[in-house]
C-alpha cells in the first residue's frame, strides 16, 4: 500500500511557531527528511522509530542534491511509509516545495502542503518591522537576492526599485553590495531604510538598520552573514517604536537578575 507525504513549513525558526498541523505531521511520521535551517528541537517530538534524513543545503555545498530528494520521497512513499519533508519557513515560499510536489504528482503519490510561516513576514516581525502599514506601505513584494545566472539581473531590480513599498530579500547577503548599487541606481533613494534580520525569530537574533546607501558597510562593521533577511523600504523606520522581541529578552534578563 503506498504511503503518502506532507511538505511541511517548519516556520521561521523559533519552534513555537510551527503550526498545530505541521507538529501532527512530525509526530505521526516514519521517517522525516529536513532541512539545514530548521529547528532541530522540532525533531524530539519525533517517535523514536521514526527515520531521521539530513538533507539540508548549505551555499556552494549540497548534502543532498534536489533529485536525490525527490527520488528519496518517491521511494519512502511507494514503500508504505507516511513521510513528512519538513522545510525552513514555507515550503512554497522559496523552499523549492513546488518542485517536490511536481515529482510526487508526476509519480502518483498522494501528498498534502502544510504551510509554514515565512522569514519574510516573521523575521521582520521580530525585529518590530510590520511589512505592510497604511501610513506607508501598501505593497510588499518577496525577493530572492539569489537567482539563475542567465537571468536579467537589471530587469529584475529595476522593476522592483519602485513599484514596491518594502522588499523582503531572502538569500541575498552575498549579493547585498550590487542589490543595493541597483535599487539606487533604478530609483529607491540612498536615504531608503534597510534592515538586515539575522537569524530571525531565535535567540541568536541580530537586527541592524541603516539605508541602502550605508547598509553594506552597516553589514561589514557588525560582521552580519547568512541566514540573514533584508528588508528594505520606509517600515523600517517603525522598528525603533516597536522592538518588542529585543525588549522582551532584556526585561526576562532583567528578572532573572533582580
Amino acid at each position: 500500500m503506498a504511503g503518502k507525504v506532507y511538505l511541511v513549513g517548519a516556520g521561521p525558526g523559533d519552534p513555537d511557531l510551527i503550526t498545530v498541523k505541521g507538529m501532527k505531521c512530525i509526530r505521526e511520521a516514519d521517517a522525516i527528511l529536513y532541512d539545514h535551517l530548521i529547528n532541530n528541537e522540532l525533531l524530539d517530538y519525533a517517535d523514536e522509530k521514526t527515520d531521521l534524513i539530513y538533507c539540508g543545503k548549505l551555499p556552494n555545498y549540497h548534502t543532498m542534491k534536489q533529485e536525490t530528494i525527490n527520488h528519496w520521497l518517491v521511494k519512502l512513499a511507494k514503500a508504505g511509509k507516511r513521510v513528512t519533508r519538513l522545510k525552513g519557513g514555507d515550503p512554497f515560499v522559496f523552499g523549492r516545495g513546488g518542485e517536490e510536489a511536481a515529482a510526487l504528482a508526476k509519480n502518483g503519490i498522494e501528498f498534502e502542503v502544510v504551510p509554514g510561516i515565512t522569514s519574510g513576514i516573521a523575521a521582520s516581525a521580530y525585529a518590530g518591522i510590520p511589512v505592510t502599514h497604511r501610513d506607508c506601505s501598501s505593497s510588499v513584494a518577496f525577493v530572492t537576492g539569489h537567482r539563475k545566472a542567465e537571468e536579467d539581473e537589471d530587469h529584475y531590480w529595476q522593476c522592483l526599485a519602485k513599484g514596491i513599498d518594502t522588499l523582503a530579500i531572502y538569500m541575498g547577503m552575498s549579493q547585498l553590495p550590487d542589490i543595493a548599487q541597483k535599487l539606487i541606481a533604478y530609483g529607491r533613494p540612498k536615504s531608503t531604510p534597510a534592515a538586515l534580520i539575522h537569524w530571525g525569530t531565535t535567540k541568536e537574533q541580530k537586527t541592524v538598520t541603516g539605508t541602502l546607501g550605508n547598509i553594506v558597510d552597516k553589514a561589514k562593521q557588525y560582521q552580519i552573514k547568512n541566514p540573514t533577511m533584508i528588508v528594505v523600504g520606509e517600515v523600517v523606520h517603525l522598528r525603533e517604536k516597536i522592538k518588542w522581541f529585543e525588549k522582551a529578552a532584556e526585561n526576562k534578563a532583567e528578572r532573572l537578575t533582580s
